[in-house]
């Protein structure tokens, strides 16, 4: 469904964040993307929907080359990738319900996204995601009464809004406590199982990929260094990945979380 041939990315400076990726992700799969920093992570979401753009090689989603459309047909394409931000990137004087019907903007006229009058089918999907996500009562609260965890929740919806193939998602736990940063994991990893949709998380934090995603991509100076299910990150290949560490102890971190999951 997604196919990444030979992506590049080089800076100005020289630095090249990208060498050569190749990558396949089938529908309905959520991998997560983990590396050390500067590995090259968010530059690859970003080549993804072109908000950062490819030095050479080919995006593809579905039968479309993204890499090679025009402005407005770019537009029209990114409707089909939800995108959600370790930041929230949230309007916080807005609404709850006014950050989610955002999503919808690649879809109405202009007059009627700035005078906000969605289609009622709109709104009745905000309500029901936000239902979903466990935030319906906080529809009218400006977003910037909520906390991390609400945020991201509200960031989701508005990303599922738009009915996306794919989903792009940028460190989601970066900001929140261990425990949120498990409900938002969970959250959507549940959410993809249930529209079928295919994820991409860069995520910082091993232990949670190995938690909660189908298979793993290790990066390392902008090269694909593991390609594989979670329980094959072993201390051999997180050390070739981030360097030496005490890798075990992660490992029994993992185990010991699993242990609490099936318990809760």
């Amino acid at each position: 469904m997604l196919r990444l041939e030979k992506l590049v990315k080089t800076y100005k400076t020289g630095d090249q964040a990208l060498k050569a990726v190749d990558l396949a992700v089938p529908e309905g799969q959520v991998l997560a993307l983990i590396g050390p920093s500067g590995a090259g992570k968010s530059t690859l979401i970003r080549c993804i929907n072109r908000l950062v753009e490819p030095t050479s090689g080919k995006v593809n989603l579905g039968d479309v080359e993204l890499t090679g459309l025009s402005s407005s047909n770019l537009r029209r394409e990114r409707r089909r990738m939800g995108m959600i931000f370790q930041e929230y990137a949230l309007v916080e004087r807005l609404s709850v319900m006014e950050n989610v019907l955002s999503g919808r903007l690649g879809y109405v006229g202009f007059w009627r996204s700035f005078l906000r009058r969605f289609p009622q089918s709109d709104v009745d999907e905000a309500f029901r995601l936000l239902d979903r996500v466990g935030l319906a009562h906080m529809a009218d609260k400006r977003a910037d009464e909520l906390s991390g965890g609400q945020r991201q929740r509200v960031g989701i919806c508005r990303a599922l809004i738009q009915n996306p193939a794919l989903l792009l998602v940028d460190e989601p736990t970066a900001s929140l406590d261990p425990k949120t940063s498990r409900q938002i994991m969970r959250l959507i990893c549940e959410l993809c199982k249930e529209r079928g949709l295919a994820a991409i998380i860069n995520i910082h934090d091993v232990a949670l990929a190995q938690m909660f995603v189908q298979r793993v991509i290790g990066l390392r100076f902008g090269a694909v260094e593991f390609d594989g299910p979670p329980e094959g990150l072993t201390p051999e290949v997180l050390t070739t990945i981030y360097g030496e560490e005490d890798w075990e102890a992660t490992i029994e971190t993992v185990d010991n979380e699993e242990i609490d999951e099936a318990a809760e």
